[in-house]
C-alpha cells in the first residue's frame, strides 16, 4: 500500500504508524504461547518434537533435534566459494566494529585503602534465534554470534526451524557456534529458557522471530534475560532535492519485503522528487520476487516543509533504520536523537549494513530507538561492583553510614556498622 500524506495530515499519520509499531501489552496470541511454554516445561524433549511435527516437519523425531557434524559438513558442500569468501569478509568486518565495543574493568584505591572497581564478566552461555519461513538468515548467526564471542561468551547455542538451510549452518561453523538445534517457535524459545533432555538452558536469548517468538521472550524474561521484543522491519528516508528517485524506491522496497507488516517512510521536501519516487515505485515493483509481501506493508510519503522538520518527524518516530539521502548528511547528524542505525548519503544504502559494514544488523524497532540500542557487545557481559573498606576507612565515615540507616527506619542495618565500633 502506498501513501502520499500531504503536510497538514502528517501528525495523524504519525500517530497511525506509532500505534501500528507499538508492542501491545496484550495479545490475543499471549495464551496460546502460554500453553506452548508449559508443555516444554513439562514434557522437555517431547513437546518439542510434537510441536515440530504440527509447525514445521511432520516425520521429525527427537534424534533430529540437533544438527550432527555429518550435516554441517553437507551443508560445506552445498555452498560454493563465493559464498564462503564473502561469509569471511563479513566476518571480519563485523568482528573487528565489534572489539571496539568491549568495556573495560578497573579498579582505584582511594585514601585509607579504600578499594572501588568494576568487574566485566562475560555470560556463560547464550542462545540465537535464527528465522526461518520466508528467508534464508546466515547474517543474522553472524550478527547474533559474533559480540557474544567478543564478549567471551563461552558457550554459544542457536536454534532454527527445520530444515535449517546450508548457508545458515555453514555461517554458524564459521563462527564457532558450540551446538545446534532444529526447532523453532515460541518451543524453541521456551526449551532456551527452561532447558530440556537435549537442549541446555541459557543466561540470555538474542534475535528475532515472529509474533509466537517475541511474545514467548517476553514470558520468559526474568527467567533468562532477552535483547528486545522485536517488531516489523522499517525505515525513514530524509531526501532532499538533489536525491535519486530510483535509489529511494529500491531503499524503501527493500525494507517491506520482510513482512507484511513492515513500512517504509520517506520524508522530502521536493514534490519533484515525490512524483519520481511513485514512479520508480511502481516500475521496480513488478520485477521483485516478495511483490506478494510488498503489497501488504505500508510505503508512506510524507511533504514536509523542509529538512530540519524530516529530522523532527524522524525523532518522533524512532526508525530501526534512518537514511539521510541529502547533501552533507553529516551536518544533521546531532539532531537526531532516535533512530537505530543511521546512514549517510546514497551509496550507504541499509543492505550494506545488514551484511557488511560491520555495526549490527539487529536494531531496535517499534519505536524503541527512542531508549534502546543495536545489539553488541555490551548486551552479552554483566558487571560486578567491589567495596573493600578498612578498618579506619568505615570508622572515618561510621556515623555518616549509621545516621542514614537510622532516617530509613533500619535499625539492623545501622547495627552492622555500630557492632563494628562500639
Amino acid at each position: 500500500m502506498l501513501k502520499v500524506v500531504g503536510k497538514d495530515n502528517i501528525q495523524e499519520e504519525i500517530a497511525a504508524i506509532q500505534e501500528q509499531q507499538s508492542f501491545k501489552l496484550e495479545s490475543p496470541q499471549e495464551e496460546v504461547v502460554k500453553q506452548i511454554i508449559l508443555a516444554v516445561s513439562r514434557s522437555g524433549d517431547q513437546a518439542l518434537v510434537e510441536y515440530t511435527r504440527k509447525f514445521d516437519a511432520k516425520d521429525f523425531s527427537v534424534e533430529m533435534l540437533q544438527v550432527s557434524a555429518k550435516e554441517i559438513e553437507q551443508a560445506y558442500q552445498q555452498v560454493d566459494n563465493a559464498f564462503k569468501a564473502t561469509l569471511a569478509k563479513a566476518i571480519g568486518n563485523i568482528t573487528a566494529y565489534h572489539q571496539k565495543q568491549r568495556p573495560d574493568e578497573w579498579f582505584e584505591t582511594l585514601p585509607l585503602d579504600v578499594v572501588l572497581g568494576q568487574r566485566v564478566i562475560p555470560l556463560q552461555r547464550i542462545g540465537i534465534y535464527v528465522p526461518g519461513g520466508r528467508a534464508t538468515y546466515p547474517s543474522s548467526v553472524l550478527m547474533g554470534a559474533i559480540p557474544a564471542k567478543v564478549a567471551g561468551v563461552k558457550e554459544i547455542i542457536m536454534v532454527s526451524p527445520p530444515p535449517i538451510k546450508p548457508p545458515v549452518l555453514v555461517a554458524a561453523a564459521e563462527v564457532g557456534i558450540s551446538k545446534i538445534y532444529q526447532v523453532g517457535g515460541a518451543q524453541a524459545i521456551a526449551a532456551l529458557a527452561l532447558g530440556t533432555e537435549t537442549i541446555p538452558q541459557v543466561d540470555k536469548i538474542v534475535g528475532p522471530g515472529n509474533i509466537y517468538v517475541t511474545l514467548a521472550k517476553k514470558q520468559v524474561f526474568g527467567l533468562v534475560d532477552i535483547d528486545s521484543l522485536a517488531g516489523p522491519s522499517n525505515i525513514l528516508i530524509v531526501a532532499d532535492k538533489d536525491a535519486e528517485p530510483e535509489f529511494l524506491a529500491a531503499d524503501l522496497l527493500s525494507q517491506v519485503e520482510h513482512d507484511p507488516d513492515s513500512f517504509a517512510i520517506l520524508a522530502t521536501d521536493s514534490p519533484e522528487i515525490i512524483a519520481g519516487t511513485v514512479k520508480e515505485i511502481d516500475k521496480q515493483i513488478k520485477k521483485l520476487s516478495r511483490r506478494e509481501i510488498i503489497d501488504q506493508a505500508s510505503i508512506i510519503i510524507f511533504q514536509v516543509e523542509n529538512i530540519m522538520e524530516a529530522i523532527e518527524l524522524t525523532n518522533q518516530i524512532a526508525p530501526e533504520h534512518l537514511s539521510l539521502e541529502i547533501g552533507s548528511p553529516q551536518r544533521f547528524l546531532e539532531r537526531v536523537r532516535n533512530a537505530g542505525a543511521v546512514f549517510l548519503g546514497p551509496y550507504s544504502p541499509v543492505p550494506v549494513g545488514d551484511y557488511l559494514a560491520g555495526p549490527n544488523h539487529i536494531l531496535p524497532t517499534g519505536g524503541t530507538a527512542r531508549f534502546a540500542s543495536p545489539l553488541s557487545v555490551y548486551d552479552f557481559v554483566k558487571s560486578q561492583s567491589i567495596i573493600g573498606y578498612t578498618k579506619p576507612a568505615l570508622k572515618n565515615v561510621w556515623k555518616d553510614i549509621k545516621l542514614l540507616a537510622e532516617i530509613e527506619g533500619l535499625d539492623a542495618h545501622a547495627r552492622a556498622i555500630d557492632v563494628r565500633f562500639s
